[in-house]
């Protein structure tokens, strides 16, 4: 794992996340933890895998019960990225009752979903390894999660594709409709348009068919997103493209079909799913 990686819980964006998220769930008292237990009460627990899965966010999950209590002693005994079986305890806390019972389901939330991702990511990876395909996610992330939902998929042995709006240029049929009813030019020329407008960024463009790609070729894009064709006119595509650029199939791709897209040639699937629809993990913490 890169430096970035084992250091996201130290980021003031993610403890930011953090601190909303147990804002939201707290409020002015964990009321029944206050009824409940004395205030002098401590305790140990781990939070433990109930299936096979890949982690991710174990230092963020710690780092949810130190903003809760300073006081609570939090060990990691897992790695994200690492593939863990049933039974697998992945983290231990110890010290005041009350704020571990507080910051169990903050922690818990964030957790499973990051391990879900990581785990439906890793599938989709050992699927089309033998291919060399890189697996891409999208901006269909939660809002305000997008770099917990994007480190989960790195950690899944995915690959980032833009993290917002700001870093990448990607032509979609949107942007296209408004191009042609504005301006007067080819696909090529919108290419070339976005190029003169930020040099500094890869450029990307969507299209639906094979006479929209021969349009677009000509502007040479960094990158070709082939939307909601199928494998066999994936491949036509990619001779098409004969190395100029670099090619992504997206649409309806699943775990069940993904290998003839991996086998039609592309250099990368995006598959937004694993951030909009994944299952979360199912950890629980045992005292």
């Amino acid at each position: 794992m890169s430096e970035d990686v084992v250091a996201l819980e130290r980021d003031p964006e993610i403890r930011e996340v953090i601190a909303r998220a147990l804002a939201e769930d707290v409020g002015p008292g964990d009321a029944t933890t206050l009824a409940l237990v004395d205030a002098q009460a401590t305790a140990s627990a781990r939070i433990v895998a109930r299936h096979e899965l890949v982690v991710a966010g174990v230092g963020v999950a710690a780092e949810v019960f130190r903003m809760a209590e300073p006081a609570l002693q939090v060990e990691c005994l897992a790695a994200d990225g690492e593939a863990v079986g049933a039974g697998t305890a992945v983290l231990r806390v110890q010290g005041p009752a009350r704020a571990l019972l507080t910051a169990e389901r903050t922690a818990l939330n964030l957790l499973q979903r990051m391990c879900g991702i990581a785990t439906a990511t890793e599938c989709l990876v050992r699927i089309v390894l033998d291919y060399g395909t890189m697996i891409l996610d999208t901006r269909k992330t939660v809002p305000g999660l997008r770099r917990l939902d994007k480190h989960a998929v790195r950690c899944g042995g995915g690959t980032n594709h833009r993290i917002g709006l700001h870093d990448a240029i990607l032509i979609k049929d949107n942007h296209l409709a408004f191009w042609r009813q504005t301006r007067q030019g080819t696909l090529a020329d919108a290419v070339s348009a976005a190029r003169a407008a930020y040099p500094g960024l890869k450029i990307e463009i969507e299209m639906d068919t094979l006479e929209q790609l021969q349009e677009a070729l000509p502007g040479k894009p960094d990158w070709v997103l082939l939307d909601n064709m199928p494998p066999e006119t994936v491949a036509e595509a990619v001779l098409l493209c004969g190395g100029l650029c670099k090619t992504e199939a997206s649409g309806g791709i699943t775990k069940d079909n993904i290998r003839e897209y991996a086998r039609a040639g592309v250099t990368a699937i995006s598959v937004g799913a694993l951030t909009h629809s994944t299952q979360a993990a199912d950890l629980g913490l045992d005292f």
